[in-house]
């Protein structure tokens, strides 16, 4: 008998304080300073980089989750890990981590990247942001990267270590007004898409980022040790109000994140996948003399993508190898999930041959059980220019669209 794994979610679940927390689950199960906003909708919590984030709320379904996210505003306190560079050969230092050159991103801009093994798999990736000509942050996803950079910065003047920064996102086609209105001294102007800038919110210190993981319009901040970060919470959803701001927890983004595309670590995409076989390719410059970790195997790689988008017809795709075409396994499901607005299921899905790509039909077992008819399609599903997040389309959607 095998045992099927892929629909098993471990969480922590919230217990009441008696004033004391035990040292060993602080090390490995580290609570977001705002957590305490979630506490009155008995959360459950996923670990995400020995981070608690909000798996479960009782106080929103998925569905209106999603429907807040595309159409008001939402708030998260995720678990995503900045990692700090500083020093005269930070910028040298990352140029050889990265297949994406970091000496291109300018001071006040963000860039995502990855980094991969030197035989081309992919390690981890996230959002890199500059601080300053010698002070960047890489914001990673789920996974480990401390020792592995700590392990190849021996031989440059850089100091790598975790500064204690924690990471809430606010996203929806209102979070931008309700950032005018809780930023003191108004909007930083420039404040273009992944742009970052040191800010004060409620008086206290923190940076924000025009960044996030839903493919919506939204904006990240990012909690500092030495700030009052209850006050910065507060504000934020205090004023957030008026625009119906809803606190949410990872379900949130998973059929959003779907819908555009946005890759998870582990998932989506692990050491055995290269950036081309994800579908980000164009993220790996091969085209000046620069070195960096895996660039000899990326050479030689295979350049086709075999990473697509998937709809499920009246189902939500099972987890794992459970697509066919004529009885044949071709291919399996990365992430899975229910889009309220297409009406279907969606998800991500990595064929084992790179002529299986949109548009091929194709059959998938689904999560109760049933087998349906699916289709491939390309990234995003819709707002094909990413116009959303940029700012330039406003989409508010009130109703699903009909799938052609």
């Amino acid at each position: 008998m095998t045992l099927n794994l892929s629909n098993i979610r471990f969480v922590a679940k919230a217990m009441p304080s008696e004033g004391k927390r035990p040292s060993e689950f602080l090390r490995t199960m580290a609570p977001h300073p705002l957590s305490y906003m979630e506490l009155p909708y008995d959360p459950e919590y996923a670990l995400y980089n020995g981070r608690m984030t909000p798996d479960h709320l009782n106080h929103a379904n998925a569905d209106e989750q999603y429907w807040a996210l595309r159409t008001k505003v939402i708030f998260r306190n995720t678990g995503e890990l900045p990692i700090e560079f500083h020093g005269a050969q930070a910028a040298e230092f990352l140029r050889y981590i990265f297949p994406r050159d970091v000496g291109k991103v300018k001071v006040g801009r963000c860039a995502y990247q990855f980094a991969c093994l030197h035989d081309g798999g992919m390690i981890n990736d996230g959002v890199l942001m500059r601080l300053a000509e010698d002070r960047f942050w890489m914001v990673q996803a789920d996974g480990e990267l401390l020792t592995w950079y700590l392990a190849h910065a021996v031989n440059y003047d850089v100091k790598v270590y975790d500064p204690n920064v924690w990471v809430s996102q606010i996203q929806g086609p209102h979070s931008l007004e309700l950032l005018a209105e809780v930023l003191d001294g108004g909007m930083p102007e420039p404040f273009r898409y992944f742009d970052c800038v040191q800010a004060s919110i409620a008086g206290e210190p923190c940076w924000i980022s025009r960044s996030g993981f839903s493919n919506e319009l939204g904006w990240e901040v990012y909690m500092l040790p030495e700030a009052n970060n209850a006050k910065i919470g507060d504000k934020i959803m205090q004023l957030g109000e008026k625009f119906g701001i809803l606190l949410t927890g990872i379900p949130v983004f998973r059929a959003r994140r779907c819908e555009a595309g946005i890759l998870n670590a582990g998932s989506d995409f692990d050491a055995t996948t290269t950036p081309f076989e994800a579908g980000l390719g164009h993220f790996v410059e091969l085209d000046d003399e620069r070195d960096f970790i895996g660039r000899a195997a990326l050479e030689k790689a295979d350049k086709s993508c075999r990473t697509w988008g998937i709809r499920v017809t009246n189902g939500i795709a099972q987890l794992g190898r459970t697509i066919s075409v004529d009885d044949k396994i071709v291919g399996r499901v990365c992430s899975s999930g229910y889009s309220p607005y297409q009406g279907c299921g969606v998800g991500i899905v990595r064929m084992d041959d790179a002529a299986h790509g949109p548009n091929t039909k194709v059959t998938v077992e689904t999560t109760d059980g049933s087998t349906r008819h699916a289709e491939l399609c390309a990234f995003p599903m819709y707002d094909e220019d990413r116009l959303i997040p940029r700012g330039k389309l406003v989409d508010i959607p009130t109703k699903r669209i009909p799938l052609e």
